[in-house]
C-alpha cells in the first residue's frame, strides 16, 4: 500500500517538474552579454589562391606591413598571389580576462579562390567604441578545399572562409557590470507577462521577501536582501539555480518551402468538420511514326497518340470538437491522411474559418 501511494505521488508530481526549467535559461542580467568584435588583416602562405592584381589593398596592406617591420619597397615592384585580405570577426563573452583566448572567424574580402593553409597575421579586433579588445593571429583551418585547371575545377565546402580556434588574445576587459550594484535587472528572453509574474514569484517565495518587483513584462528589478550585500556573484548563482514554470503563446509555425509543420502544446480548435481529397490529372503523350510503303511516294509522319486519367481520391470527414489539444489534432488529422504539405492547406482552412484558437506564422 505505501508502495502504491509512492507512485502515485510520482505520477502528480512528474508532470509540474517536467515543465520547470531554470530561471538561467530564460533569462539574462542587464550587461551580461557577449560583445561583438571585427578587424581587418591579412592571410599568407597561399599556394596561388589569393587576391588577383584587380584587387588593390591586399598589396597596399602588405606594403605597410613590411614598411613597419623595417623594409621600403615599390608598390609597382609586388605581384604576389599568396596573399589575401580578410575580415576577421570574434565575440567577446562577458567578464572575459586578459590572456583569455578566442575562436575567430576568417571571411575573404577580395577575390581570393581559397584561405586553405594559409596563415593570419596579427589583427587588431575592434568594439563598436573602436577600442581594441583582442587581436588575432594564427593558421586558418576551412575544412575545404580548390583545385582547377584551364578546363575543369573542383571544390569542397566553402573554401573563402575559415576559423582559428583559439586564435584571438583578450586585451582589454570588459567594466564588471555586478560590481557594487544593489539593484539588478533581470531581462527575459521573450517577454512575457505570466512569466515575467512567475520569476518574480518565485525569486521572493526563495529568498522571503520582497526583492523582485516587475515594471514590464520583459524584465523583473532585483534588489539585493541585506544578507547578501557585496556578495553579489553568490546572490546571482542562487537565483539563477530557481526554477519556474515558463507560459507561451499558441502559436502554429509553417514552412511551405520544406513541408514543416511545428504546433505548441497551447494550441486548441473549436469544433470542425475537415474533408480533404486530391484530384490527380495524368496526361500522357505516346506519339506514333507512320511510315508509308517502299517506293512510294508517301512521306513519313509522326501521329499524336494521347490518353487521358482523372483520378480523384475519396475524401472522408473527421470531426474535431471543440477545445482539442494538440495531441487530439494530429490524430485527427493524421486519420484524413494527409501529408505535411496537405496539412498546411488544412491549417489555414482552419483558421479561415475562425476555428483555430492559435497565431498561425507562415515562414
Amino acid at each position: 500500500m505505501k508502495a502504491l501511494s509512492t507512485l502515485i505521488l510520482l505520477l502528480v508530481l512528474i508532470p509540474t517538474s517536467a515543465f520547470a526549467v531554470r530561471i538561467k535559461d530564460i533569462a539574462a542580467f542587464d550587461g551580461v552579454r557577449d560583445n561583438q568584435l571585427i578587424g581587418y588583416g591579412l592571410v599568407v602562405g597561399l599556394n596561388g589562391t589569393g587576391d588577383t592584381d584587380q584587387t588593390k589593398f591586399p598589396v597596399q596592406s602588405l606594403v605597410s606591413a613590411l614598411e613597419r617591420s623595417g623594409i621600403t619597397i615599390n608598390r609597382n615592384e609586388i605581384t604576389v598571389k599568396n596573399i589575401a585580405a580578410v575580415m576577421v570577426t570574434a565575440s567577446l563573452p562577458p567578464f572575459a580576462k586578459q590572456g583569455n583566448r578566442l575562436d575567430v572567424l576568417v571571411s575573404s574580402l577580395g577575390d581570393s579562390k581559397s584561405l586553405a593553409g594559409g596563415t593570419l597575421l596579427m589583427a587588431p579586433l575592434k568594439g563598436a567604441d573602436q577600442q581594441v579588445y583582442a587581436v588575432a593571429q594564427g593558421a586558418v583551418l576551412t575544412n575545404s578545399f580548390s583545385y582547377g585547371g584551364q578546363a575543369a575545377s573542383a571544390v569542397k565546402n566553402h573554401p573563402t572562409a575559415g576559423t582559428v580556434p583559439g586564435g584571438a588574445l583578450v586585451e582589454r576587459e570588459l567594466p564588471n557590470v555586478l560590481a557594487n550594484h544593489n539593484a539588478l535587472r533581470l531581462n527575459l528572453r521573450q517577454s512575457d507577462f505570466t512569466t515575467a509574474s512567475r520569476v518574480a514569484a518565485a525569486v521572493n517565495e526563495h529568498f522571503r521577501g520582497g526583492v523582485a518587483s516587475l515594471t514590464d513584462p520583459g524584465s523583473v528589478q532585483i534588489t539585493l536582501p541585506d544578507a547578501y550585500r557585496g556578495r553579489t556573484v553568490e546572490f546571482v548563482a542562487e537565483l539563477e539555480r530557481l526554477e519556474v514554470n515558463p507560459d507561451v503563446e499558441a502559436r502554429v509555425v509553417m514552412n511551405e518551402r520544406t513541408g514543416t509543420i511545428v504546433m505548441g502544446e497551447n494550441v486548441r480548435i473549436s469544433t470542425v468538420a475537415v474533408s480533404h481529397g486530391n484530384l490527380t490529372v495524368v496526361v500522357k503523350e505516346s506519339p506514333r511514326v507512320s511510315q508509308p510503303p517502299a517506293l512510294s511516294s508517301g512521306t513519313t509522319k509522326v501521329v499524336p497518340n494521347t490518353s487521358l486519367k482523372v483520378t480523384e481520391e475519396r475524401a472522408s470527414l473527421s470531426l474535431i470538437r471543440e477545445g482539442a489539444n494538440l495531441g487530439d489534432v494530429v490524430r485527427a488529422l493524421n486519420a484524413l491522411g494527409v501529408t505535411p504539405r496537405d496539412l498546411i492547406g488544412i491549417m489555414q482552412a482552419i483558421k479561415a474559418a475562425g476555428a483555430l484558437n492559435a497565431e498561425l506564422t507562415v515562414i
